[in-house]
């Protein structure tokens, strides 16, 4: 009895995905055997030279892990979508994707975490999207990244501007007595978001905008509210033409943006407002023989704290953290397979307004590169195996462990202790990835 009903559940749903002969079920399931690694050492910014590691405690420490993993050359992933001509050149049509992980199953169909939006589109006029989905500034950062943005050869300029986001994000959640409880948009994707995107008919021209609304609750007797945590925007314009694409993007992101308040429920005068924004250049060039890909980019972390001093009066206090970083890379097609190829670094530049340098520790900056490599053969047109590599190395990481402390991938965390005086700092990480891709 309980196989016919399940019978009949799967004869409905297919009869109904066949009555609406515009939808479309798609999906990838990628899966890999992969080793992570990263490496801590241990430093010294005291006066005393002969500060060791405590008894018993080496000069550096490793953690690793082998693991099945997913999504390493193509994300994991099932979805649905659908378009329906309403004629005179309009369209509405709206896009459901969701990850998978077919390493351990977990995740499914109704989690429509990568994407879920609602459109109208027009032939001459453009596109209206509703809903959540990627930022402009991600789309050059996978774009013009030789490796796609995924895997244990992802773009460093990536990995680290998330984890800026994903730290300053977890340093701002809602708490007892504060006044901003929006959520906060990560650097891959917003929720709550309108974009618009330009016509495929400007010659070559593309773009877009985007705005995500913080969603906030506003109070009418309480000044500073409602709070603007959660709040982004961004824009992207490119040209591609033949064998050249160029894009040009912009985010900003607030993702701190609080007020205290008083046992009463009264603004106590003190607060902080914390944006990020980052803007990024990329290109790329095919010749035919190879593909060079090519990009720069910028984040600016802003904050700025306010301590109220007498009544009416406060003090404002800012810091602006700096964060560059620039990529190079290439394919080079070989027969029914790909190579990729990417160097990257990344900058960062500390404001020493809150944390000024001291004699032993002249400079509060850190700096990260990357070397990856990967090759891809494809078995078929939706079948691929694949295997990269990837070193990463970090200089001065005691400075700024939680975002620059960039990894290959996997669970394995350097240890970072210290306080950037004496302790244990990132130091270099790998990677490697051996997998295969199948696309539906």
């Amino acid at each position: 009895m309980q196989k016919s009903f399940i019978a009949l559940a799967v004869l409905a749903v297919t009869s109904s995905v066949s009555a609406q002969s515009s939808v479309t079920l798609f999906g990838v399931v990628d899966v890999a055997v992969s080793r992570y690694s990263v490496k801590s050492e241990w430093y010294n910014n005291t006066a005393n030279p002969f500060l060791l590691p405590p008894p018993g405690q080496p000069d550096s420490i490793k953690r690793s892990q082998t693991a099945l993993s997913q999504g390493n050359l193509a994300t994991s992933r099932l979805g649905f979508r659908a378009t329906e001509d309403l004629g005179g050149g309009l369209a509405a049509s709206f896009w459901l994707e969701g990850q998978i992980n077919p390493d351990d199953g977990s995740r499914g169909i109704l989690n429509f975490n990568r994407r879920s939006t609602i459109s109208l589109l027009s032939s001459t006029l453009g596109e209206l999207r509703l809903g959540r989905d990627y930022t402009p500034s991600f789309w050059n950062d996978t774009v013009f990244d030789p490796l796609a943005g995924l895997g244990t050869g992802i773009s460093l300029i990536n990995t680290i501007f998330q984890n800026l986001a994903t730290v300053r994000g977890a340093a701002t959640t809602a708490n007892p007595g504060v006044i901003g409880l929006g959520s906060h948009d990560s650097y891959v994707r917003t929720s709550n978001s309108v974009g618009y995107f330009l016509p495929p008919t400007l010659g070559g021209v593309y773009g877009q905008v985007q705005y995500a609304l913080h969603e906030n609750v506003e109070q009418s007797n309480l000044p500073g509210t409602p709070s603007k945590k959660g709040r982004s925007f961004g824009g992207r314009l490119g040209y591609a033409n033949g064998p050249i694409d160029v894009a040009v993007a912009y985010g900003e992101s607030t993702v701190g943006d609080v007020t205290a308040l008083t046992a009463a429920g009264l603004p106590t005068g003190a607060g902080f407002e914390n944006k990020i924004k980052n803007a990024n250049l990329g290109a790329s060039y095919d010749f035919g023989v190879i593909k060079l890909f090519g990009e720069v980019s910028m984040a600016r972390d802003e904050l700025e704290t306010s301590v109220p001093l007498t009544a009416g009066l406060s003090a404002t206090v800012s810091e602006k953290d700096k964060y560059t970083g620039g990529l190079i890379g290439a394919t080079v097609p070989v027969g029914p397979g790909l190579i990729r190829l990417a160097y990257q670094r990344v900058k960062f530049k500390n404001d020493p307004g809150l944390v000024p340098p001291t004699l032993f520790a002249p400079n509060r900056d850190a700096s990260a590169n990357k070397l990856a490599i990967s090759y891809v053969h494809n078995l078929s047109k939706r079948t691929a195996l694949y295997a990269t590599a990837a070193r990463i190395r970090v200089k001065n990481g005691e400075n700024n462990p939680a975002v620059m402390g960039a990894t290959a991938g996997g669970s394995p965390t350097y240890l970072s202790t210290g306080n950037g005086v004496a302790g244990y700092r990132p130091r270099s990480a790998t990677g490697f990835d051996f997998g295969i891709r199948h696309a539906f």
